[in-house]
């Protein structure tokens, strides 16, 4: 599986904006998806996930702002992101996993290269 994410830009704090990752391959629908993100200097961490039977999961510093969608006609999941603040300044990237489980990043198998995101005050 090959993802290429894209839509992130520059967005002032309490604006919006929507990432999309876009899937090669047939067996899309088979895989869990997600989004990550790395900050300068930090870790890669867990920012939502979207199962094959769509439940989802959030990390609790962006629920009720991010919501995590997929359409498995289009191989795409999206990161709809709103109240944005500086914090969420980022390199956000996509993830596939067939299998794994759970929100760290050595539990997904593909990944996309990234997109900045970047949240001014």
């Amino acid at each position: 599986v090959q993802l290429q994410a894209s839509g992130g830009g520059l967005v002032q704090a309490g604006g919006s904006l929507r990432l999309s990752c876009a899937a090669s391959g047939r067996t899309f629908s088979h895989y869990k998806m997600a989004w990550f993100r790395q900050a300068p200097g930090k870790e890669r961490e867990f920012v939502a996930a979207i199962t094959r039977g769509e439940s989802t999961g959030y990390a609790d510093s962006v629920k009720g702002r991010f919501a995590i969608s997929r359409d498995n006609t289009k191989n795409t999941v999206y990161l709809q992101m709103n109240g944005l603040k500086p914090e969420d300044t980022a390199v956000y990237y996509c993830a596939a996993a067939l299998y794994g489980t759970g929100s760290r990043p050595d539990s997904y198998d593909y990944w996309g290269q990234g997109t900045q995101v970047t949240v001014s005050s």
